[in-house]
């Protein structure tokens, strides 16, 4: 369940797979896989179809709601960035989803057309697929949609280590369907390419980096605080919509390291309210002290051989709250996110022994986390997680070996 945990051939997953192990560059730092995991070699794999041919369209959301998005540029004074000193203060790209009237806006394009070539360059070996392949996805939100009234619980989104925020549009857009305002950030230098207002896109310069894997979740709870300050901040927030906001009903999910992030904004955020790490490994333990009875999902796929991620074992019974441990059989590392259901399109095969397609993943995906905000930030109650349901045969509730 690590931001780097995979079972087989690391170009078959194009954009699941970190960077480090998808283009097999000498220089750059290789993966780390948990004991009992096995190990490839990376090759490169062509496509099975003509991508140019190829319409990419995201699942409907399911929620009652149309869904409106707005791009912020948030720059922390108060922080230089971590990883290049020398480009002064932090800067984040944050991509703000809410409930909308629908058809007040217009078309979102799923990424900008620089991240998407920076994302197929880096993570294709020789790559010609044309950048309009994922450019031209079809997404439900609508830029610059007039918002609903009301008040909305907040979820705050942070990809996998080198994967783009657009990564976990599919969820986002649900999310907000089902009544939430969602702040999907992008955590600068640590993917494949982040473009700013000016045009420019600003590369992955941490993923050629050795790491200490505490440190990028450390400042990726940083990040997350500093969006909270900005987007709650009084009298002047930094989103025109910020009244949208419920305040007291915060919550956070990520993938791979974003999900790893999870545990210490919790411990470092008493805004945040409940926290889901989907696939992700704990670089930072939950401690023996708990995290303050705050309420926690832990969403992955099955490691080979049976075996467990040891941080997830380890953490386990340190969590004081309300807890769930659901395993997805079938899936890869990616399968929490939109990227397979790409790859299937573009003809790219994925890790060996997936047997879960792309859609279905993005559903299980949503219906869980969907269903985990709902029960804490709303207070409704969710039978789908009191045990395993026949509608969902592939999900298995772990944990309950561990004491």
């Amino acid at each position: 369940m690590s931001r780097l945990r995979t079972t087989a051939a690391a170009a078959a997953l194009l954009l699941a797979l970190p960077l480090s192990v998808a283009v097999a560059v000498p220089a750059l730092a290789a993966p780390t896989t948990p004991a009992g995991a096995a190990t490839a070699t990376a090759t490169a794999t062509a496509p099975t179809t003509t991508p140019a041919a190829v319409h990419i369209e995201l699942p409907r959301p399911t929620g009652p709601y149309a869904v409106g998005q707005e791009v912020l540029h948030l720059v922390d004074q108060n922080r230089p960035d971590p990883w290049v000193p020398s480009a002064g203060p932090r800067q984040l790209m944050v991509s703000m989803y809410y409930p909308a009237h629908a058809g007040t806006g217009s078309p979102t394009p799923y990424m900008t057309d620089g991240a998407a070539r920076a994302l197929l360059d880096t993570k294709v070996p020789g790559n010609t697929i044309p950048t309009e392949a994922i450019t031209g996805a079809r997404t439900w939100a609508e830029s610059g949609a007039r918002p609903q009234g009301g008040h909305y619980p907040l979820i705050v989104l942070s990809p996998g280590f080198t994967m783009p925020r657009t990564s976990l549009t599919g969820l986002a857009e649900d999310l907000t369907s089902r009544g939430y305002v969602v702040a999907l950030i992008d955590h600068t230098y640590e993917n494949t390419g982040t473009t700013f207002p000016d045009g420019q896109t600003l590369p992955c310069v941490m993923c050629g980096r050795p790491k200490d894997w505490s440190k990028v979740d450390e400042s990726r709870a940083k990040d997350v605080s500093f969006v909270l300050d900005r987007l709650t901040d009084r009298p002047h927030p930094a989103w025109r919509y910020a009244r949208m906001i419920d305040r007291d009903r915060i919550g956070m999910a990520g993938h791979s390291a974003g999900g790893a992030a999870t545990v210490p904004a919790l411990l470092t955020d008493d805004r945040i309210q409940a926290g889901a790490d989907l696939d992700g490994s704990m670089d930072v333990l939950v401690p023996a002290s708990g995290i303050g009875g705050k309420p926690y999902l832990m969403m992955g796929h099955p490691l080979p051989g049976g075996a467990e991620d040891s941080s997830w074992v380890q953490s386990w019974p340190n969590l004081d709250g309300w807890k769930r441990w659901l395993t997805v059989d079938g899936s890869n590392h990616g399968s929490l996110t939109d990227f397979p259901l790409f790859m299937e399109k573009l003809g790219l095969p994925q890790d060996p022994g997936t047997t879960l397609s792309g859609l279905r993943g993005i559903e299980l995906t949503r219906r869980y986390v969907g269903a985990f905000f709902d029960l804490q930030l709303k207070g409704i109650e969710q039978p789908l997680l009191d045990g395993p349901t026949a509608a969902d045969p592939e999900v298995r509730f772990d944990g309950s070996g561990h004491s």
